[in-house]
């Protein structure tokens, strides 16, 4: 026991002390390796994180193309590599792998496009230069799906336009494709604003399908009053002012091409949606020639050939076209028993009705009805008829004019369409009086007429002889006779030259005789004056002083 205030009274007894527990250490010598591991694993992290995915590109070949070389590049940018190129199971392409970057993890989606870059001629361009030194590489066209995509097959040639490049699509639809390719340039009044995307052949095998793209901002003239055409070569007409040659540029003549533009009469319109579909004409007057929306359709009937009308011959009215063929067909009658060649025929009355002179009295309701109207005019000799449009190709065309002497006809209306009387052409009525004249030669009695032509020339020969003899004679007796008689009368008519010769006597006694016949009628007319005055001389005399 220890008091409070006093010393303990046993031994004392120290106080236990917490010793905190020792912790783990690492020795010097680990310390760098652990560091290098961190180092490392941190970098594996980042080439993990920082690499993009793997895809396959299917080729039909491998040409420029190497495993660890060849780059894949967007905007001449690289974005990968390939990684592996390995035939197919099928051996009809190669497949391509390519480790692409994180960065392009955007650009793998579904309407991505991939294609070899290596150097390529075409009709209007060289391209792919750069790679002679570079090497070939795979160029990208970023596509703008959300659907993310690995596996892609690759384009044998890169794309006309990349998806990027401002502008619009449309269609075009044509018979044939001409000279036309991908590529192929578009022009607006001559100047290239688009190009040819792809084609494609109608589900009927009745025409094609051409995807074009106008870059912007020339799309906007693409409006819905456009007109297409093919552009390809030279266009060489003749017309009334000579020949006239067209061409869009050197390009295409060399390489074709597709030109537009609106109608010059035609407002512009609003611009054409996306996609939009246009009809694409064979040439330029085809594309831009007025829309006729007044067609009457009327048949006509000829016996003679068509040979050189064709689909499309223009149907012309004294020099004004108001129309063209739209069928040519064949048709046996059996009533009469002979082949006939209908032609069907689309009039447009409007573009008559437009060249109306102003100012010139008008036509009533009734005669404008064309019933009516052509009625009447048939009545008074309205016919058509085949004519040539140019001799050196043999080229027809339907005319309509009057013929007074034309047989009488009359039109039908209730058949569909009505039939419009047709006169036989000028050539036919050449061979139609061709053919008279040959009959009427026909009966000409021409080996009668031979064997007394022979015997003509028979007795005409005989004459001819009497005629010689006869002349024969005349030379031997009659000539010498006329030579000696013309001599005498040379003679003769000298001897008078000088007779009546100035110098010559008998000359100068007429003279002088014609000189006192002169006085003598001077003295007559002196009497005859004096008697006039003095009647009572013949009596009494002369006066003296007188």
């Amino acid at each position: 026991m220890t008091d409070d205030n006093g010393p303990p009274d046993g031994p004392v007894i120290p106080e236990a002390v917490a010793v905190p527990k020792r912790r783990w250490s690492i020795p010097v010598v680990w310390i760098i390796p652990l560091v290098a591991v961190l180092i490392g694993g941190w970098i594996a992290v980042q080439f993990v994180l920082s690499r993009g995915p793997v895809i396959t590109i299917d080729f039909k070949n491998a040409e420029g193309l190497e495993a660890g070389k060849t780059k894949v590049r967007y905007k001449d940018v690289d974005i990968g590599t390939v990684s592996e190129i390995a035939i197919s199971k099928d051996r009809s392409h190669i497949t391509v792998t390519a480790q692409l970057a994180k960065q392009a993890e955007s650009l793998i989606v579904d309407d991505t496009r991939f294609w070899v870059v290596r150097p390529r001629i075409t009709l209007n361009s060289i391209t792919g230069l750069g790679t002679l030194f570079s090497g070939s590489y795979i160029g990208v066209d970023a596509g703008k799906s959300t659907t993310e995509r690995t596996a892609f097959t690759g384009l044998e040639v890169p794309p006309p336009i990349t998806s990027d490049r401002p502008g619009r699509q449309f269609s075009l639809h044509a018979e044939d494709i001409g000279s036309l390719y991908i590529g192929a340039p578009i022009y607006f009044r001559r100047v290239a604003v688009g190009n040819i995307t792809g084609y494609t052949i109608d589900p009927d095998g009745k025409g094609v399908t051409l995807r074009i793209f106008i870059n912007a901002p020339d799309d906007a003239f693409v409006t819905a009053n456009a007109r297409f055409w093919h552009a390809s070569g030279i266009d060489v007409s003749l017309e009334a002012s000579g020949v006239k040659v067209n061409a869009e540029s050197l390009t295409s003549i060399i390489t074709g091409g597709i030109s537009f533009q609106m109608p010059p009469d035609a407002p512009a319109g609003a611009p054409a949606a996306d996609n939009a579909s246009f009809t694409l004409f064979a040439d330029k007057a085809a594309a831009l020639k007025d829309a006729d929306h007044e067609v009457q359709t009327y048949l006509l009937y000829f016996e003679e050939s068509l040979r050189g009308l064709s689909i499309g011959a223009p149907v012309d009215f004294r020099g004004i076209v108001i129309g063209e063929v739209k069928t040519i067909s064949f048709e046996y009658d059996r009533e009469s028993q002979s082949v006939r060649f209908p032609v069907e025929v689309n009039l447009y009355p409007g573009r008559l009705r437009s060249r109306y002179r102003v100012g010139a009295p008008q036509m009533s309701a009734m005669e404008r009805n064309p019933h009516v109207l052509l009625d009447r005019l048939v009545s008074r000799g309205f016919r058509a008829q085949l004519k040539s449009a140019n001799l050196l190709t043999g080229q027809l065309f339907v005319a309509l004019d009057f013929f007074p002497q034309a047989s009488k006809a009359k039109i039908d209306w209730t058949k569909t369409p009505p039939v419009l009387p047709t006169n036989p052409g000028a050539f036919e009525d050449i061979q139609a009086t061709l053919g008279n004249i040959a009959k009427k030669l026909e009966k000409v009695p021409f080996d009668t007429l031979g064997a007394d032509m022979h015997q003509t020339l028979k007795t005409l020969d005989a004459t001819l002889q009497g005629a010689d003899k006869l002349l024969r004679q005349i030379d031997t007796s009659v000539l010498p006779e006329v030579r000696a008689t013309l001599e005498q009368a040379h003679k003769t008519l000298g001897n008078a030259e000088r007779t009546l010769s100035t110098d010559a006597p008998v000359q100068q006694d007429l003279r002088d005789t014609l000189r006192e016949v002169g006085r003598a009628a001077q003295a007559l007319r002196t009497l005859s004056d004096y008697l006039n005055r003095h009647p009572e001389a013949l009596i009494r005399g002369k006066k003296e002083d007188e």
